[in-house]
């Protein structure tokens, strides 16, 4: 498969879970693929060591998506050693769960700093080196559509975010060709949220498949955006939820 050969990608977030597994897709259709990470670099290595397996280029870069400076550094060192880029993957972030009244001052600064200001900080570093006709890619949630429990107002307003800086982003950069769009998982079968954890049960009964989606999928999605077929596409969210939204 060579759908991307010769395209040239960063993923934020990329040393595991679904950034992983998009930054290993995208090597598998033929991109050179930068990853970055902030507290696992033996799991942004093996990331890494599979983008070369699939015979792509790839490196890994720490950087902590709260830190602006780090942010801004590791594209332009992504842009730097690729020699370009036509593919961002906004996917770095942090879960949360709390009542309203629960919430601290602390973890509310933490969960707009990573979710909401680095993703934007992000984007706008790569907009300043993307490719006319390159493609921008956020992952949000389907929290941002439908909040199935209580505790999830924090998560869901950050991720409501993301959909509106892309809206806005596929606006400012449409003249130049370049589209922006977010996936918006549903409940996926991560380290974070595993498919046999203490919440399972509770979201599997919201799903109208009845299971949780893997990490493959999400990145099929994404792929799919960041290929050909997703050209005429943005400003939009593709939601992958096993029917969670329905």
């Amino acid at each position: 498969m060579s759908e991307l050969a010769g395209k040239k990608a960063l993923v934020t977030g990329g040393s595991r879970g679904i950034g992983a597994a998009v930054a290993v897709a995208l090597a598998a259709q033929g991109a050179d693929v930068a990853v970055t990470y902030n507290s696992s670099p033996e799991d942004a290595a093996a990331v890494v060591k599979q983008i070369e397996t699939a015979g792509r280029r790839g490196f890994a870069i720490e950087a902590d998506a709260a830190d602006a400076v780090a942010v801004n550094a590791a594209v332009s060192r992504a842009y730097e050693v690729l020699g370009g880029l036509d593919i961002f993957v906004n996917n770095a972030g942090v879960g949360t769960m709390g009542m309203i009244g629960e919430v601290t001052l602390e973890e509310i600064e933490r969960v707009l700093a990573i979710n909401v200001r680095g993703p934007y900080v992000a984007a706008r570093a790569a907009a300043g080196v993307l490719a006319d006709g390159g493609r921008m890619i956020h992952l949000g949630s389907t929290i941002a559509e439908r909040n199935a429990g209580a505790g999830m107002s924090l998560y869901a307003m950050s991720k409501s975010a993301v959909v509106g800086m892309s809206k806005g982003l596929a606006r400012d950069l449409g003249g130049r060709g370049i589209t922006s769009n977010v996936v918006q998982p549903g409940p996926v079968d991560t380290a974070m949220n595993p498919a046999d954890g203490p919440f399972a049960e509770a979201q599997r009964e919201f799903l109208a498949l009845g299971r949780f989606g893997t990490v493959e999928e999400v990145a099929a999605a994404v792929v799919y955006l960041a290929g050909p077929g997703g050209a005429y596409i943005t400003g939009s969210e593709l939601t992958v939820d096993g029917g969670h939204a329905a």
